[in-house]
């Protein structure tokens, strides 16, 4: 029989689920996959995504906080890029790959999909 205290999350399902959160925003996804093609400010990202500046401000530093994007400063603005393209990458293929063998379950989620309420 299974403990109490065995069902806890460990570390690393924290980091895991902190890391899905960073990610959980089509936004985010968005910047991300922009930012595989090269670096850029935020302001090329704005009217590439068509969002405002705040938001892909904010975008930038949810993925920055998830050790996604590194930016370095060029004058006076930022320039971001992806930290690991190579890693990035094998994350959207797996993602990929999940979602071949899942087909529309996950859009269709009523606690993760598009229609699904915060």
């Amino acid at each position: 029989m299974m403990t109490t205290a065995s069902l806890a999350p460990t570390d690393a399902s924290v980091a895991a689920a902190a890391l899905f959160h960073g990610l959980s925003d089509p936004s985010r996804v968005s910047i991300l996959r922009h930012l595989l093609l090269g670096e850029h400010n935020v302001r090329e990202l704005t009217d590439h995504l068509g969002l405002a500046q705040s938001t892909v401000s904010g975008h930038l530093a949810c993925l920055r906080g998830c050790g996604l994007v590194t930016s370095r400063t060029v004058g006076r603005s930022s320039r971001f890029s992806v930290t690991d393209p190579t890693l990035v990458n094998a994350l959207f293929a797996a993602t990929e790959d999940v979602l071949a063998v899942t087909g529309e379950a996950v859009v269709l989620c009523p606690s993760s999909g598009p229609g699904a309420t915060p």
